[in-house]
């Protein structure tokens, strides 16, 4: 019997996980509502919505549960509540049920909302959206389960900001394509700060979970240094510059990392980010500009984390997480499966 059962383990940071593992040489089993590319025998077909499905399939010493309904335009949006609350109700019955004591739970910074820069894992939940409502519902959950019999119980709550990462593509790969692409528009001044979090590191984060004892752990997962836009977006012209030196011409190059030449101020973007929520609307077609992501990339998304308390040293850099995205994406252009996400 598998001694970790990795529910939701299909996607991206699941399949980065699972990989972790298995070079490690550790038992596991994947569980998720679609059988993984990577790893088809080590995986198990069940829905987290499914009590008896996952009643005849979670077994082992601890639970990872990835699973989640993520992205801004989820339809229809009581998926939210189905997969993410009644979910996390569902695991926590078989975790009783089977005398499971450890559960890591990856929830998101989302539950903060808007929050305040260098907001850290004691700042007051306001979410925006269904998707930080559900994940504070969530969490709510799973400390119910925790508080049940916590002399034995171990909840580890992983809060992580904006991941990215090879074969990802989130918000952060679409910005990083429109710089490789020289297409990229600067919306607002660019001072705004983001907090990013390499898949890589999150995946070893939440290995190094599985040490916890009996208790409640919660903590933000961010990687620093936080960058601000403008020079986030001159460190990835950089990482492509020095990597085409390479394969173009000097004038090829300078057309791919030329400096931010137009910027749309934010109402401007934001309006336009309106004009496509209403052709969205008409038409039942899903648009990669809306308002909310216009605000989401406009604002502050900075967070502080109480991680290195516990001893984690993250294997990879930030930069160098950034630097190995780009090469597989956007250099290398690597084929293979990829994940949509947020």
């Amino acid at each position: 019997m598998a001694d970790i059962c990795v529910i939701g383990g299909s996607g991206f940071i699941g399949t980065r996980l699972c990989r972790r593992f298995d070079e490690a040489g550790r038992d596991f089993l994947l569980v998720d509502k679609r059988q993984s590319q990577t790893f088809p025998d080590k995986t198990i077909i069940a829905d987290v919505r499914d009590i008896d499905a996952l009643r005849k399939v979670v077994k082992g010493v601890a639970i990872i549960n990835l699973a989640a309904e993520h992205r801004d335009d989820v339809t229809p949006r009581s998926l939210y509540d189905e997969v993410n609350v009644e979910g996390a109700k569902n695991v926590c019955r078989v975790a009783q049920e089977n005398g499971i004591n450890k559960i890591i739970f990856t929830s998101s910074v989302a539950v903060y909302g808007f929050a305040e820069p260098n907001t850290d894992e004691n700042g007051k939940f306001a979410p925006f959206n269904d998707y930080g409502r559900t994940k504070m519902l969530a969490e709510q959950v799973y400390r119910s389960w925790y508080e049940r019999d916590p002399d034995n119980r171990c909840l580890v709550i992983v809060r992580p900001t904006v991941v990215f990462g090879e074969q990802n593509r989130g918000n952060v790969y679409n910005l990083l394509n429109q710089i490789a692409k020289g297409r990229f528009l600067m919306v607002g001044n660019g001072q705004n700060k983001k907090s990013m979090a390499y898949v890589e590191n999150v995946a070893a984060f939440l290995e190094h979970c599985l040490s916890f004892g009996p208790g409640l752990h919660i903590y933000n997962y961010v990687d620093k240094p936080d960058f601000a836009m403008n020079e986030l977006v001159q460190t990835v012209r950089k990482i492509l510059n020095n990597h085409r030196h390479a394969l173009y011409s000097t004038s090829q190059v300078f057309h791919f990392v030329s400096g931010i030449n137009l910027r749309i101020p934010y109402p401007l973007g934001y309006l336009a980010g309106k004009l496509f929520d209403l052709a969205s609307y008409l038409t039942s077609k899903k648009y990669p500009i809306s308002s909310i992501r216009i605000k989401k990339f406009c604002s502050t998304t900075q967070f502080e984390t109480s991680v290195s308390k516990t001893g984690f040293v993250p294997p990879v850099s930030l930069l160098e997480g950034l630097e190995n995205t780009i090469k597989y994406e956007f250099i290398d252009k690597r084929k293979g499966q990829v994940f949509y996400t947020e």
